[in-house]
């Protein structure tokens, strides 16, 4: 768009005179919101690696503090949870299929619905600053568009809303649980069947998964201790963890890459239910030796770096592999420092290149739909398909396979996924367990509940789900097997 104002002040048919041109108003704020939308759709980037640079250039540049981040973060995030009920109602307020509207103004309008709906900003200042928004980055024209949809849709609260583009629950359960708490009607229709039981449940997680997740930290064994991180944090700062011994949950705007011991990699930023996986496989119990532990899908790190300082305060070494380079190094950094012998490769574990039987304990947190971790990474739910999880099975059930073969007789394996769907939960376990699309493999079932002491809620075993509803963690998934023959 062309910012100069004209040489001579124009009315909407183009002759001469009428209002002067006004130049649009450049709201850093929500023009760096626009960006980070654009950035996810255009390049199929997340906004948890989009904006956090976007966010630094705004502040290095001056005039932007902790307010406008808080408040492009909100705007960012709020949009990409609520993306499927905003388009159901910018669908009833416009003339045309949703699919016609160029997604730069979709975005726009999206941004816009989100200050109507979902924040306390006034309906005035939501409606002219989202058009001015759009005459910065759209032009004049599609502005007044803009404007027309907005003010439709500021006619409404949300409930309203709501009532008016949903199907009613009695006529379309799934359908209107999908619009109403803005997830894919497929996805709803999988979480409802891994949850089981009635409407209060897959609300209660529908609705966990659009809250903005807690960040956690994990001090990590032997380098770092849950006293440090919170003195540092100081009393209004942080609180323990819920379940994990070593965690500690930091009050909403704090900054982790700023503590001494998260610089150090002393401590990190971990998920607690992350850190449960792999406290559980530490500690589950083992006859005879205890001295070479796995990682076989360890990017990009966390849960290698907790299982590296757990099994250096045994005396064992950790081996850490990742399939990709770049996410091999992403490992090293999570491990530098680690006072154990530890090794990093970049290997496939299904092709792998140790020998059968050489580890006591094997960590396979196996690819993923990534269905457990919508708080994060909102946007994934939007790209995901059913038919991803076809793609996915094969390598799951390889890995699974490869990891009872890398462990040895009396050894224990982790199969880990940050997905609660059974197509990549307890049906991969229990297809290789027993031979379907391969030899059956010797192995019986631990019982996790007893290994994540006072986690409420685990179900019947002996494998475990947690949920964001119930535990306030990803939705992750572990079963522990031990190899028999």
């Amino acid at each position: 768009m062309n910012d100069q104002p004209r040489s001579r002040p124009r009315n909407s048919d183009g002759k001469g005179g009428g209002k002067p041109y006004r130049r649009p108003k450049k709201d850093p704020v929500r023009i760096l919101a626009f960006e980070a939308l654009r950035a996810v759709d255009e390049r199929d980037a997340y906004a948890n690696l989009v904006l956090p640079p976007l966010l630094r250039k705004a502040r290095e540049g001056g005039n932007f503090d902790g307010r406008d981040a808080a408040l492009a973060t909100e705007l960012v995030y709020g949009t990409l949870r609520r993306q499927g009920t905003y388009d159901a109602i910018i669908a009833a307020c416009i003339d045309r299929p949703l699919r016609e509207v160029d997604p730069p103004v979709l975005d726009v309008l999206a941004l816009g619905a989100h200050q109507l709906l979902g924040t306390r900003i006034p309906s005035h200042a939501a409606v002219s600053a989202s058009v001015e928004l759009a005459r910065v980055v759209l032009g004049d024209g599609r502005a007044r568009f803009v404007n027309a949809v907005l003010r439709k849709i500021a006619a409404q609260d949300l409930d309203g809303w709501l009532e008016k583009v949903a199907p009613p629950y009695d006529d379309d359960a799934e359908d209107h649980l999908a619009i109403v708490h803005s997830h894919p009607r497929w996805v709803v229709s999988a979480l409802w069947d891994a949850l089981g039981g009635g409407r209060a449940g897959i609300e209660d997680l529908l609705e966990a998964d659009n809250e903005r997740p807690e960040v956690t930290l994990v001090a990590r064994p032997g380098r770092s201790t849950t006293d440090e991180l919170m003195d540092a944090l100081g009393e209004e700062g942080a609180l323990p963890g819920r379940w994990s011994p070593y965690a500690v949950r930091m009050a909403e705007g704090g900054e982790p890459g700023a503590l001494e011991a998260v610089k150090d990699g002393r401590a990190g930023v971990q998920d607690e239910g992350s850190q449960l996986v792999a406290v559980a496989l530490a500690n589950a119990p083992i006859e005879g030796r205890d001295e070479r532990w796995l990682d076989g899908c360890a990017g990009p790190g966390g849960k290698a770096a907790l299982l590296a300082a757990l099994a250096a305060g045994r005396g064992a070494a950790l081996l850490a592999s990742e399939k990709q380079p770049h996410r091999a190094r992403l490992v090293e950094r999570a491990l530098a420092g680690n006072p154990g012998p530890y090794q990093v490769i970049a290997a496939d574990g299904t092709r792998p290149p140790w020998r059968e039987g050489s580890f006591d304990r094997v960590l396979m947190d196996v690819p993923c739909s990534g269905l457990g971790a919508l708080r994060r990474r909102p946007e994934a739910r939007w790209r995901r398909r059913p038919e991803d999880l076809e793609g996915f099975a094969p390598l799951q059930r390889g890995l699974l396979r490869e990891a009872l073969s890398a462990v040895r007789v009396g050894g224990v394996v982790g199969y880990a996924t940050c997905s609660p769907h059974l197509a990549e939960t307890r049906i991969v376990v229990e297809d290789v367990l027993k031979g379907r699309g391969g030899a059956p493999v010797e192995a019986e079932w631990i019982d996790v509940r007893p290994l994540m002491p006072g986690v409420a809620g685990l179900g019947e075993g002996p494998d475990v789900q947690l949920w964001p509803h119930l535990h306030g963690t990803d939705a992750m998934y572990l079963a522990l097997l031990r190899r028999t023959a």
